[in-house]
């Protein structure tokens, strides 16, 4: 018998069509129902269009046209004003679902029907770009800095190169973020103390207006920490976007779209009908 006709296989099969269905339902639910209702599609896709460089702390956490990410960040969203409002949100939309695909390979269906990446195509938040970096984050070091320069905390994936004395991975990584930053703050001290206390507030559960998960980020940090040293120690790429879930300042639920990055992570992501778009992820990063 084989293993596609064992009794297991012929139990999740329709299990596994049946939950990709409704997760692509509430997808279809979410933009055919929702959005022309409550008019929501975009909102935090909004904050990055229309960030004011000059002071892009006004608008408390959770509100709309909130922006919570560094200085660095707030001076790269600031171009994308120069797009039209609807120019924008879809070119964001594309980006996303270009990361589905790119996540997926021939498995996109399987990410686009778990429900946080519905809200987070809706909604139009980075999570999926932090699921990217998850991914290339392990050969790739440099990508780190982007989840440095927008939610902060998902740095915490650099353990990984700590644990593992891939210290070369550890300098790039460092010195793309020092550079970044130092320069930023040479440039926009003013606006980093503002953000600090915004970051502070946030983390701490203040001034959040949105559902949330409310569980302390002081007691989610450390406990993403050790699951991405134990990862790192045993070479199981999957905890990394686990952790860097774990740890998001504030942890929405379209915050559980890092997850996506648990499937080009996983062990299946070395057969060959899976390496569409997968292929970095499947090659050991060279310890220094």
């Amino acid at each position: 018998m084989t293993r596609a006709n064992s009794p297991r296989s012929r139990l999740l099969l329709p299990l596994r069509h049946g939950l990709i269905l409704a997760g692509l339902l509430v997808l279809g639910y979410l933009f055919t129902v929702i959005a022309p209702v409550a008019g929501t599609f975009g909102f935090d896709a909004f904050a990055y269009w229309s960030v004011d460089r000059a002071d892009p702390y006004r608008t408390a956490v959770g509100g709309l046209g909130a922006f919570t990410y560094t200085p660095v960040a707030a001076r790269v969203a600031s171009v994308f004003g120069l797009l039209s409002w609807p120019a924008f949100l879809w070119l964001w939309t594309a980006i996303a679902l270009g990361t589905v695909l790119w996540l997926g390979g021939r498995r996109f269906a399987w990410i686009l029907a778990f429900p946080p990446v519905a809200l987070e195509l809706y909604h139009g938040n980075v999570h999926l770009l932090l699921a990217a970096m998850c991914v290339l984050g392990l050969t790739h070091p440099w990508a780190w800095a982007f989840g440095a320069f927008t939610k902060g905390t998902p740095g915490l994936g650099l353990v990984w190169f700590l644990v593992r004395r891939e210290w070369r991975n550890l300098a790039v990584a460092l010195g793309v973020i020092g550079v970044i930053g130092l320069a930023s703050l040479a440039v926009d001290a003013d606006l980093w103390r503002r953000w600090l206390d915004l970051a502070f507030a946030a983390n701490a559960g203040d001034q959040v207006e949105q559902a949330q998960v409310a569980i302390p980020l002081l007691v989610r940090l450390p406990i993403a920490v050790a699951l991405v040293a134990w990862g790192g120690l045993t070479d199981r790429r999957w905890t990394v976007p686990v952790a860097v879930t774990l740890g998001l300042p504030v942890l929405w639920p379209s915050g559980f779209a890092i997850l996506a990055a648990c499937l080009p992570l996983s062990r299946s992501a070395g057969r060959p009908w899976f390496r569409l778009g997968t292929h970095v992820a499947t090659t050991a990063a060279d310890p220094a």
